[in-house]
């Protein structure tokens, strides 16, 4: 069961649908929309700041998303995907981005609607990302546009897949094994 945990007066709050991997750390100023799901080793630690996450995000195994006291907060719209091992420390992404494995978003940065950063990205403190970029590198830089449709086509599917997936989790029903044989291999 994930570990949700009460800090400084703040109680996580989530909304209705949502998944929650048995080791995810949701702690203190976290408010989190419908559909959701956090994965494995994800911690979004609400303790100095505040944490707001929208409808159908997926934030993947191993992300972190934090802030700083007082000077910023973590703020990710709907239909967001958020890819294993990202941080995200007090910084905005706007409906339908899509931040790659292994980024780190730092503070006061901004993603745009529907924008990309690529697997393994840095955006630097206060970098604006508009709307349907790709940004690559460390520290990321435009790379170019995006077409509108295709950007929303993919971010949206990642997410609808991310909700299916989740929903594999869900207890098996009584007829279901609980356990597979391994598979032998010769």
């Amino acid at each position: 069961m994930a570990i949700i945990k009460s800090v400084r007066g703040f109680t996580p709050k989530m909304g209705e649908g949502c998944f929650l991997a048995d080791n995810a750390v949701i702690i203190g100023d976290v408010t989190m929309g419908n559909d959701c799901s956090i994965w494995f080793g994800t911690v979004l630690r609400g303790d100095v700041n505040t944490i707001t996450i929208g409808n159908r995000v997926n934030i993947q195994d191993g992300s972190v998303l934090h802030t700083l006291y007082e000077k910023s907060v973590c703020k990710i719209g709907n239909d967001v995907s958020i890819g294993h091992n990202v941080t995200i420390h007090g910084a905005t992404i706007h409906d339908m981005a899509l931040i790659g494995m292994g980024s780190v978003i730092l503070d006061h940065a901004e993603i745009g609607e529907g924008a990309i950063i690529a697997a393994g990205s840095v955006v630097k403190s206060g970098t604006k990302v508009g709307a349907h970029e790709l940004w690559a590198g460390s520290p990321a830089t435009f790379k170019k546009m995006v077409d509108p449709a295709q950007a929303k086509e993919i971010n949206v599917k990642i997410a609808k897949n991310y909700l299916m997936y989740s929903r594999w989790y869900d207890e098996p029903a009584p007829d279901e094994p609980k356990y597979h044989a391994p598979v032998e291999f010769q």
